[in-house]
């Protein structure tokens, strides 16, 4: 078992973030605490033009939340503190001024939604199935819908966070308009993603910037907005619903 890590490599203006867990790519407190720095560090170094985000293993990109943590928090402090996790992730990939592309080789749940969401040009493999399943456990997409929203508009996102039981297949969010482009094996998207970071290298870094401002215009409240739904989803968690539910899961 590889231990959970978040590492950054620098190659020629483009950074690569990856991210890794070994209970799928879930993402406990601590690695989302990375994740956001490596996010915030890569975008104000001067000598990287692009950012990749990328997680380890070949079939999940990410399993949402982590599991184990969930089920040990015990107030509403706790809990608004555990869902701020994907909230400053999320809100370190809004403000980072350089383009991030996501690269998504497997499924994707809850959390991991939102990350690829966040993203401003995401390609996936056509393993790439995302499932919004917060609830399943009587919680709600909260912290992450704001995201999600914004790339699959209102109705995709209300679908899937009310279905939360189905995997949508890639093609459904390259349709809607999460996905750029679907691939067929994770070679072929790692080319697609390595050939899209060096084109942009080519362009100009300040012209980027700008486009970054104008693509996130009107997300400037997302900072007290998305601590307002941790704070939704700490409260639900503790709720009589969500209790039982985790202890079946458990």
């Amino acid at each position: 078992m590889t231990a959970p890590y978040v590492k950054t490599d620098k190659t020629d203006g483009i950074a690569t973030i990856e991210f890794f867990h070994p209970a799928h790519n879930s993402l406990p407190g601590d690695i989302l605490a990375l994740l956001a720095e490596a996010i915030t560090e890569a975008g104000d170094d001067p000598e990287v033009k692009v950012v990749i985000l990328k997680s380890g293993g070949d079939r999940t990109f990410c399993a949402g939340a982590s599991f184990k943590e969930l089920v040990n928090i015990q107030d509403e402090a706790q809990g608004k503190i555990f869902f701020s996790g994907f909230a400053n992730v999320i809100n370190a990939m809004r403000k980072c001024p350089k383009f991030i592309i996501g690269r998504i080789q497997g499924k994707t749940v809850g959390g991991g939604v939102g990350l690829a969401s966040a993203t401003d040009f995401c390609m996936a493999t056509k393993f790439a199935a995302i499932k919004l399943s917060e609830l399943n456990v009587g919680i709600g997409p909260f912290v992450v819908g704001p995201a999600v929203e914004r790339k699959l508009g209102l109705s995709g996102m209300s679908q899937i966070a009310i279905d939360a039981n189905f995997f949508y297949p890639a093609e459904w969010a390259r349709q809607k308009g999460l996905f750029a482009q679907v691939y067929e094996s994770t070679e072929e998207l790692d080319a697609a993603v390595q050939e899209m970071a060096t084109k942009l290298c080519g362009y100009n870094p300040e012209a980027m910037r700008e486009m970054k401002k104008i693509f996130w215009e009107g997300t400037g409240h997302w900072d007290e907005l998305l601590a307002e739904r941790a704070t939704i989803s700490g409260r639900l968690v503790l709720s009589d619903f969500t209790r039982e539910t985790l202890k079946r899961f458990k």
